[in-house]
């Protein structure tokens, strides 16, 4: 199966403000392309650098999602799904940002790594730190490459435990 893994980080509580978009295609059940962008969200406001640490310094002459969404576009491409941790939230910010831009959202199904996690293996606490201390994945927590990779893995051990 090709899937693809992503994880956004936010500047705030509203769901266009991704400030950075980690990306990585799986092919077989290898990480085959990988790659991480800042984003300039649309509004100067960062409640959560506390959380990942990028504030509108960080940001303010990078390109918006529009202006990144050259680069991210063919990552959806010949994918059976995408998946993300908690895949509800980043979704949900997909949806935001490509309707701030006046992009259409890419028709694919989102898995979530949390939830398989829970039904695949019986795990608990699900949270990404603890899914991934179970399958020995390091971890830069929050720092959207570091984010996206180990939902690959994860998911990547939830198919090759399911067979599929």
């Amino acid at each position: 199966m090709n899937f693809l893994a992503l994880d956004f980080e936010t500047a705030n509580y509203c769901p266009d403000s991704a400030c950075a978009l980690g990306l990585a295609r799986v092919e077989g059940n290898s990480i085959v392309e990988k790659t991480s962008f800042l984003i300039r969200p649309p509004y100067k406001d960062f409640v959560f650098t506390y959380i990942h640490g990028i504030t509108w310094e960080d940001v303010e002459d990078q390109p918006t999602f529009e202006g990144h969404w050259k680069s991210i576009r063919p990552f959806f491409e010949n994918i059976d799904f995408a998946v993300a941790h908690n895949a509800g939230f980043d979704s949900n910010v997909l949806s935001a940002c490509c309707k701030r831009h006046g992009i259409i959202k890419p028709r694919v199904d989102f898995w979530c790594t949390m939830k398989l996690s829970r039904k695949v293996f019986g795990l608990y606490p699900t949270n990404l730190p603890a899914v991934c201390r179970n399958f020995s994945i390091d971890l830069q927590h929050h720092d959207a490459l570091s984010d996206t990779l180990a939902c690959a893995k994860i998911m990547i051990e939830i198919l090759k435990k399911t067979g599929s």
